[in-house]
């Protein structure tokens, strides 16, 4: 049974590039919301000492405004938060981050289409979280085809990998049609798209795809679902709350659980302000889900 002592080693690893981390992470988004910077540093280096070992952020994710929207006084930028927390950094941690968009506290959110664009925001990641080289660069992508060819902003990526300034390659928001176009031009270590228990179940030959080719396959909003930015919501599906019940956890824990159950190769990122939802978060990585449970959840 999952408890507040369970650390992330219990939803087991994968092999995320070059190094192994365990398969509950933590995503970083929301750790700007709270104007109480104390607040997130601690609970970063208490997600680090209950085993997480990987982190997702990006430079655009800061508050006020940025993703979440919320939020008052100076900005508060997550990979600056994650610099401050663990700085130096330890051996085995793995920091995931994403280019492709940005946020300027006066313009809006931005793309970076250009080689040029891309080089900023890789050196703005690069300065924020106080590295020589990213472990982990994802090429967000929006929408429909864009206005530049998805092999110009990878191969422009791939070049600052051979430069030595990223260390592996991932997509984030992609079709799957476009992974074998990028995978042409350099390794993908990873895909980071919208999926969950509920939400974009399309994706489920995909997520077995990248299993097949040996690529981690990353849901973000597994909590979140269709709610996205907006959080989790309280309501749950009936089955999800069957399940709950069965098993004496809570329906979000059963979200994480059978995000886990989808493969060796999909890696949990669930983010929060809260060390309490923290625990329990990573306690779900222990739970065994049975076959008429995930048929049920199906």
């Amino acid at each position: 049974m999952p408890n507040d002592s369970t650390t992330a080693a219990a939803a087991g690893s994968w092999t995320l590039g070059d190094r192994a981390v365990h398969r509950m992470g933590f995503g970083s988004m929301r750790i700007t919301a709270n104007p109480d910077r104390a607040r997130a540093i601690a609970l970063l280096r208490r997600a680090v000492e209950l085993g997480v070992n990987h982190i997702d952020t990006a430079a655009f994710y800061v508050s006020p405004g940025g993703t979440l929207g919320v939020g008052t006084g100076r900005a508060r930028y997550a990979t600056e938060l994650i610099r401050a927390a663990l700085a130096p950094y330890p051996l085995d941690l793995v920091i995931t981050t994403k280019v492709g968009f940005g946020y300027d506290p006066v313009s809006g959110f931005t793309e970076a289409l250009t080689p040029a664009q891309l080089r900023a925001q890789v050196e703005e990641n690069l300065r924020r979280l106080g590295l020589d080289c990213l472990d982990v660069v994802n090429l967000r992508l929006g929408r429909g085809p864009g206005p530049v060819p998805l092999a110009d902003r990878f191969g422009a990526l791939a070049e600052l990998r051979a430069a030595g300034l990223i260390r592996h390659l991932g997509l984030s928001n992609v079709r799957p049609e476009r992974l074998k176009e990028a995978a042409d031009i350099a390794p993908v270590v990873c895909v980071q798209n919208n999926y969950g228990v509920d939400a974009y179940r399309e994706q489920d030959e995909f997520v077995r795809v990248c299993g097949e080719r040996g690529i981690a396959y990353v849901p973000f909003f597994a909590l979140a679902g269709t709610g996205r930015e907006a959080g989790a919501s309280a309501e749950q599906a009936e089955a999800v709350r069957s399940v709950a019940r069965a098993h004496g956890v809570t329906p979000h824990q059963v979200r994480l659980a059978w995000t886990l159950h989808q493969g060796p190769h999909v890696l949990a990122i669930p983010g929060t302000g809260d060390p309490a939802h923290l625990s329990a978060n990573i306690a779900a990585g222990a739970i065994h889900l049975t076959p008429g449970d995930l048929a049920l959840l199906n």
